[in-house]
């Protein structure tokens, strides 16, 4: 295994989200900084239609604007009666600056009276190098919205997404269960399984 450490980008200043994916890559030899570690970095603005597209724009852009490699993840809820909304417009939901309660209360608010609760979690990872080739990730999970929130735990959606397999919601396990069984846990044990190769990739490219 390589031992010289490889700086990596995470393309967000997410804190709950930077913690995750440094558990998940930890013992791998990157260190991982966000965007807040880094100083002033433009807004990044997500465009795409899908998330592979905005984990792209993202990663892609904050690659070129920093000359570093850079990981980015955009990931959602995909609510079946809701004809696949949130999606990509997780994050924002209920406003471009919505907190993670107000999403929350405005899902809650859409999903009133359904009893089609079915609802899957999407993430998608772009790791990008400054001249803009990545590589792609995907990993999802499917559960249930639930009528009331539950749990501390996480983040976004997590007090509302129940998991029938372990009878709780995501904000009720643990930080390790969830990184087991997540779509961003999915995601990462793909990456996972070739960083070596992912590493040697980055390196040739910069």
């Amino acid at each position: 295994m390589m031992t010289e450490k490889q700086l990596l980008v995470l393309a967000t200043r997410n804190a709950g989200k930077t913690r995750e994916i440094r558990e998940l890559l930890k013992g791998f030899p990157v260190e991982i900084k966000n965007l807040d570690d880094l100083g002033s970095v433009p807004p990044i603005e997500e465009h795409g239609a899908t998330f592979d597209e905005n984990a792209y724009e993202k990663a892609s852009f904050t690659a070129r604007v920093l000359g570093l490699p850079a990981l980015a993840d955009d990931s959602g809820l995909e609510v079946e009666a809701l004809g696949g909304a949130p999606g990509v417009r997780s994050a924002r939901y209920a406003g471009p600056n919505a907190t993670d309660a107000e999403n929350s209360a405005k899902l809650l608010q859409e999903m009133e009276g359904k009893t089609n609760r079915v609802a899957t979690f999407v993430c998608v990872i772009s790791i990008a190098v400054p001249s803009g080739v990545a590589l792609t990730y995907e990993g999802r999970c499917e559960g249930l919205i639930s009528e009331a929130p539950a749990g501390e735990n996480g983040f976004g959606y997590d007090p509302l997404f129940y998991y029938p397999p372990l009878n709780q919601t995501f904000a009720q396990i643990s930080a390790e269960e969830k990184n087991r069984i997540s779509h961003r846990g999915k995601a990462f044990a793909e990456l996972k399984k070739e960083f070596e190769k992912s590493l040697i990739w980055i390196r040739q490219r910069l």
